[in-house]
Parts: structure tokens; C-alpha cells; sequence
């Protein structure tokens, strides 16, 4: 496996990020063309394609946000541990879920003073990132 990095750490989950969102977002203007160009017999149909198109986006909208909401707890949880076991401290409470998610990708030797600093100059997660000198590769994430 490649090094991760600032670089290349993004995940793009092909079949998630293009080809289902892709075959929802078609399906809903189909079923809203099919709606709008179909014949009185054919509205209550079109009606309830667009219907299914919608429960379709907001289910692959809640479910990612659920996931990540659990992921971004996990993340907490165990960077807060960290912390706790580098310096006998709980993470600040100025943190903002961002910069811890950043902060995990820091090096057991850089994590303390760059948690210190984010907090300090309220550094932005992207701002964290290009500021870990050894990046901790992150491969269990979804």
C-alpha cells in the first residue's frame, strides 16, 4: 500500500461516489421528465417515481451522515485518548471536531504540540494537515 499524505489521504469510494449518487440523480430527472411529459393515466405513476427518487436521495444522504457522525465520535473518543495518554489531559474543549479529525493523522512526536497550536491560532483541519511533518496513516476508515 502507497504512503498516505496530504496528498492522497481523501477516500473516494468509487460505487458510493459516482455510480450510485450518479444512477440516483438520473433516476430523480427521469422520474421527474416521466412526470411532468406523461399522460393523465401515467401522472399517478410519475408521481410515485418521484416520490421513490426523493426517499432514494435522502436515504443515501442520512445514511453517509449517520456513518460519519458515528465515525467522527469513534475519532473523538480515541483521539482524546491520545491525548490523555501523551500528556495526563483531556483534549481541550476549543477544539472543533475538524481539527481533531485532522489531528489523526499527526505523529505520536508532532500530535501534543500541534494540538496546542490548532487550539492556540485556531488553525483550520487543512491547515493542520499540511502542517504534519509524519503523517499516521489512517486505513480503516470507510
Amino acid at each position: 500500500m502507497q504512503d498516505q499524505n496530504f496528498k492522497n489521504h481523501a477516500k473516494m469510494v468509487p460505487g458510493y461516489h459516482y455510480v450510485t449518487l450518479t444512477a440516483i440523480l438520473v433516476f430523480l430527472i427521469a422520474s421527474i421528465n416521466y412526470l411532468i411529459q406523461g399522460t393523465a393515466e401515467n401522472k399517478y405513476l410519475g408521481a410515485m417515481l418521484c416520490l421513490l427518487s426523493v426517499i432514494l436521495v435522502l436515504l443515501a444522504w442520512y445514511t453517509r451522515g449517520f456513518a460519519l457522525k458515528a465515525q467522527d465520535r469513534a475519532i473523538r473518543a480515541e483521539e482524546n485518548f491520545r491525548h490523555y495518554l501523551a500528556t495526563g489531559k483531556v483534549f481541550p474543549k476549543e477544539l472543533k471536531m475538524g481539527q481533531i479529525i485532522a489531528l489523526r493523522f499527526a505523529s505520536e512526536e508532532e500530535f501534543v504540540a500541534l494540538t496546542a497550536k490548532a487550539v492556540a491560532e485556531n488553525l483550520s483541519n487543512k491547515e493542520i494537515k499540511v502542517l504534519i511533518n509524519n503523517w499516521k496513516a489512517d486505513v480503516y476508515r470507510a
